[in-house]
Parts: structure tokens; C-alpha cells; sequence
């Protein structure tokens, strides 16, 4: 009887515990877990963040409509940023100490999010797939964060590379806002350059509202740029390939990153995008419709919304699913810590996105694939890989 008892006791003592240690988990509690986003829904980036929420929200809404995770519903909280910093801090201030969430999701730019680590660090806040892929999303302490994809750095330096082998390119040269992210794609550049044996050639700066690029443009023809990296926003990048191909620049060729990589790029009238290059980490959703996991994914966004699925969909939707398999792997007693450890348990492929994505203790980024792709006929199409 006595050791009954005793055993009665010490699993009263556990359950106590495990309870006391949820209700200490900011954000957790018995049926619900609170994710935050600080994302750009009407800023220069509203392209890629308003897509990827609603990507993400059509996932966790089915599994919260299945019961949700260990009983607890997923509620996702995003506040947004405009592309501006102080209504990032704004967003962060509020999602951490009214919202008391427990992990942030798919925020948006390279500045905001380094901003946001000096509040999210301190409490140990995890900070999965990003909304930006600078190297500056690993950096120390690497414990809380998790990346899915290869770095800007990366992608321009391998997309250079293959043009200047394509084209026989002599020249790089960059168009960028002088901010982390187009200060990472300008070093990118410059060791795609260096590793092609060509000659970084010249640079040039912009604002985040820029809209007239005629002057900039005709200084990179007097520099005899043959490529261009951008580091733009969307509707620059835009701008930029149609205005070169008025000045009759047709020898030019510009390469954008994973954040010029949009359905809405490629689907610009007229084809004035057509020629335009892309080095991303992902496969375009459209270039596999047919394939199962990219099909099922369109149809059940389309009756979700109503609407058609961007590329920037499918990524909300992947990463919300990322973050449901690691609330799954932590278990039912969710901390920080039972979810960092579970998030680097993580192997899958994930055939909606065309990648395998493997986590470990030592290893916080997902994927390190690049992928270069060009529009053609309103359409992106893969031409390498790496």
C-alpha cells in the first residue's frame, strides 16, 4: 500500500510539474499556442508578406478545424510593419508583451528582424522561417533561430556565376537599398564576381520609395555593365527591367534574389519582366502545378480563399507546416526548450516547396539549395541548380 502510494504521489508531483512549467512557457497555455508575425502587409514588400500569411493561416485554420496540436489550437497573431522600422519595434513590442507570444513565424525584412532579436533573444523567443534570407539570421546566439533556405549571399553569388558563364559577362554591377539585405546581396555579388574571374564593376543606392531609375541605369551603361544584381523591392525590381528595356538595354542582364522571386513579377502584361533573372531556394509552384503536392496545395488554398496561390503562399503554408511538425515533436508538456530540440530533429522532404529540409543541433537552416530561374512568356522557368 505504502509504495502505491508512493508511486501515486510521485506521479502527482510530475503532472504538478509539467503543469507549472507550461503555465511558466510564455504563450502556452492548456488549448492554445500564441505564434506572432511581424510582417509588411502594405509596404514595399506587401507582395511577398501578404501571400505568405494567408498561406500560413489556410494550414494552421485545417489543423485547428482537425483539433489542433496536443489539444491546443494555434493562434496566429500579425502585426504590420509597412517595411518600416519603427512600426516593426511597434509590432514586436506588442506581439511579446500584450499577445505574451510563445514563437514568431515568417517576419519580414533583414532589418526588422534584426531589430526584433535584441527583444526576443533575452526571452528565448524561437524565431522560425524568416521572411528574409540574410546570412544575419544565424548569427549568435543561433539557439532560438531557424531558417529554411539558402542566404541572399548565396543566391546572387551563384547566379552571377552562371551568367557570366551563360552570357560571357566582364562586368557585375548592383542596384541596391542600403540596408543589411542590399548590403548582403552587393557582398554576394562581388564574390560571384571574384569566384567567375570578372570585374565588380559599379554600385548604386536607392531609396525605398525610388521610382525613377533612368539616371542610375545610364551610369551602369557607362560602367558597361553586362549583369545587375538588385536589391530592390518588388515593384523597383519591376520597374527597373521595364525601364532598362525602353533605354534599349537589351544586353543587360538583371538577376534578383529569392525576394524578387514572385508569381506577381513573372505575371507583369506586356512581358516587360521577360529576361529577368531569379536565384531563389525554392521551385516555382506554377512550373509544377501538375506535380501531387504542389496540385493539392492549389486546390485546397483556391477553396480556402477564392483565390489563386502565389509563390509566397506556398511558402506561409510550408513554413506553418514546419512549425506544426515541430509542435508535434515537442509533445504535450510545450516549452522553448521541448521546442528548439524538436525543431532539430526535423528530416522531411517537402515536395510542395521542392526541397529536403533537415535540421540538426549545429545546423539551424533547412535547406542550402539555389536555384536560378528566368521569366519567360509570364512564367518563371528553372535553367540551374545548385
Amino acid at each position: 500500500m505504502r509504495n502505491v502510494i508512493t508511486r501515486l504521489a510521485a506521479a502527482t508531483a510530475l503532472t504538478a510539474a509539467a503543469s507549472f512549467a507550461s503555465a511558466q512557457t510564455q504563450g502556452v497555455t492548456d488549448d492554445e499556442v500564441v505564434i506572432g508575425s511581424v510582417n509588411d502587409l502594405s509596404g514595399i514588400f506587401a507582395a511577398v508578406g501578404v501571400p505568405a500569411i494567408k498561406g500560413a493561416n489556410v494550414y494552421f485554420d485545417r489543423v485547428n478545424a482537425e483539433g489542433g496540436v496536443h489539444g491546443r489550437q494555434i493562434r496566429y497573431v500579425v502585426e504590420d510593419n509597412g517595411y518600416q522600422m519603427p512600426r516593426a519595434m511597434q509590432g514586436y513590442n506588442k506581439l511579446l508583451n500584450r499577445d505574451k507570444v510563445f514563437a514568431m513565424l515568417q517576419s519580414l525584412g533583414t532589418p526588422m528582424n534584426l531589430a526584433g532579436f535584441k527583444l526576443l533573444d533575452p526571452k528565448g523567443i524561437p524565431n522560425v522561417a524568416p521572411l528574409t534570407a540574410a546570412r544575419q539570421m544565424l548569427q549568435d546566439p543561433m539557439d532560438n533561430k531557424f531558417t529554411s533556405f539558402s542566404t541572399y549571399f548565396d543566391q546572387s553569388r551563384v547566379g552571377v556565376k552562371y551568367l557570366a558563364e551563360q552570357f560571357g559577362a566582364q562586368n557585375v554591377c548592383t542596384m541596391y537599398l542600403p540596408t543589411d539585405f542590399g548590403e548582403e546581396i552587393l557582398e554576394g555579388s562581388k564574390a560571384g564576381a571574384e569566384e567567375a574571374g570578372i570585374t565588380f564593376a559599379a554600385e548604386t543606392t536607392h531609396k525605398p520609395d525610388e521610382a525613377d531609375f533612368v539616371g542610375s541605369l545610364s551610369k551602369l551603361k557607362e560602367e558597361g555593365c553586362d549583369i545587375v544584381t538588385i536589391a530592390l523591392g518588388v515593384r523597383q525590381a519591376i520597374t527597373v527591367v521595364g525601364t532598362a528595356k525602353k533605354m534599349g538595354l537589351e544586353d543587360m542582364k538583371f538577376l534578383g534574389t529569392s525576394a524578387s522571386f514572385l508569381t506577381v513579377v513573372a505575371q507583369v502584361p506586356g512581358g516587360v519582366t521577360d529576361g529577368f533573372y531569379a536565384a531563389a531556394s525554392w521551385q516555382d509552384l506554377w512550373a509544377r502545378a501538375d506535380e501531387p503536392a504542389p496540385a493539392a496545395f492549389i486546390e485546397e488554398y483556391k477553396a480556402a480563399t477564392g483565390e489563386d496561390p502565389v509563390g509566397f503562399a506556398m511558402l506561409g503554408y510550408a513554413a506553418a507546416d514546419m512549425m506544426v511538425r515541430a509542435l508535434e515533436a515537442a509533445g504535450p508538456d510545450l516549452t522553448q526548450e521541448s521546442f528548439i530540440a524538436a525543431m532539430e530533429t526535423l528530416d522531411y522532404q517537402d515536395d510542395l516547396v521542392g526541397n529536403h529540409m533537415t535540421f540538426g543541433p549545429e545546423d539551424h537552416q533547412g535547406a542550402d539549395s539555389v536555384y536560378v530561374n528566368v521569366v519567360e512568356n509570364g512564367a518563371w522557368k528553372m535553367v540551374y541548380e545548385e
